[in-house]
């Protein structure tokens, strides 16, 4: 079968991996012949390219840029694929209306159309989301608000998030020396958060589960590597709180697997996570893992090292806790990469 994705990859976040990962994982199958439509110089285009998937990169600077659109009418008139796949909201506006322009233009019979979700934000009554065949979502919490919204249950199945745990250790395998950097000495205790300085990944709770950390334990580092438009306001909170001799914004990594190798324990603090790939990561590392109970992340992490959301107090006490019992649990297999694209093609089997 001819699978065409679209994807905006206007950023490079873990929802664009999966994709890379997807396509990757597909191109073993003889079933499959594939073609991946994405934003011209987006390091989706060129990590999936290195990867052998053939890729299709276009002009795309807004989120329902007509240039992608009129593309996506062009690849689906030469490629005739059985199935479009869109990755993301942007991918999937433009995915019902190239449908609907095969179908004016007399292109035979439409495509099937397939949307992945991996976000549990609410959906709104307008979404493209009720104009997909299949709707893939990554975890229950994210079916639980499609349905919510009146995406009707039968459309929906679930097919959780994967990392290639083979991949994760090679990329961990040379050290970033994020103690070196920071002037730190070998053994410092570190607490490491790899996400987006935005409101849902709620790092403010963990500044503050920092600040209750410090008489426990006034030797653990706290790092928060990503960048966002959050990044101000915890720069002030951390001055605030007179932490900022404990607590690090490195800013965007380019290897997180690499420091999360180097963390003692991988904390989540988000208020809304739809599964949380970088939690995967650090158990394919394995660190041991400590979250709220956001979204999809207690399918991953057992009750044991979950917390309320917000609730910095417990978030502290938990972190302090994991230092002295060092033992993750295991990456479950269903969150690996294979499985994942397992999934995803008896789906497109399904429809086709």
């Amino acid at each position: 079968m001819r699978v065409l994705h679209a994807d905006s990859g206007r950023v490079w976040r873990g929802g664009q991996n999966q994709v890379r990962l997807l396509a990757r994982e597909l191109a073993r199958s003889p079933d499959v012949e594939q073609r991946l439509l994405t934003k011209r110089g987006s390091e989706l285009a060129r990590r999936a390219a290195r990867d052998g998937v053939r890729v299709r990169d276009v002009p795309w600077t807004m989120g329902l840029d007509p240039r992608a659109a009129w593309r996506l009418v062009v690849e689906a008139l030469e490629f005739r694929p059985d199935v479009i796949h869109a990755h993301d909201g942007h991918a999937l506006g433009l995915a019902v209306w190239a449908r609907r322009g095969l179908a004016w233009l007399g292109a035979g019979s439409a495509p099937h159309l397939v949307a992945t979700h991996r976000v549990v934000f609410p959906v709104r009554s307008r979404s493209a989301l009720f104009h997909a065949d299949l709707v893939i979502v990554i975890s229950e919490a994210v079916r639980s608000v499609l349905v919510a919204a009146g995406v009707a249950a039968a459309t929906i199945r679930v097919i959780p998030s994967g990392v290639d745990p083979d991949e994760v250790r090679r990329a961990a395998a040379a050290p970033c020396g994020i103690r070196a950097t920071l002037g730190l000495p070998e053994g410092t205790p570190l607490a490491v958060n790899v996400a987006a300085l935005e409101a849902a990944k709620d790092q403010p709770a963990l500044l503050r589960a920092a600040a209750r950390a410090r008489t426990a334990r006034p030797d653990l580092h706290w790092v928060i590597a990503g960048e966002g438009g959050l990044r101000r306001a915890l720069e002030a909170q951390i001055r605030a709180l007179g932490v900022g001799d404990r607590v690090h914004l490195p800013g965007y990594v380019d290897r997180p697997e690499a420091l999360l190798a180097e963390a003692d324990v991988c904390v989540m603090s988000s208020r809304a996570e739809g599964l949380g790939s970088v939690v995967l990561e650090a158990l394919a590392l394995g660190k041991p893992v400590v979250a709220t109970r956001a979204g999809g992340l207690p399918e991953v992490v057992p009750a044991e090292w979950l917390v309320p959301v917000g609730d910095d107090d417990a978030l502290a006490r938990k972190v302090v806790a994991a230092l002295d019992h060092r033992s993750a649990f295991s990456l479950p297999t269903r969150f690996t990469a294979s499985a994942m694209a397992a999934g995803v093609l008896a789906v497109y089997k399904l429809l086709v």
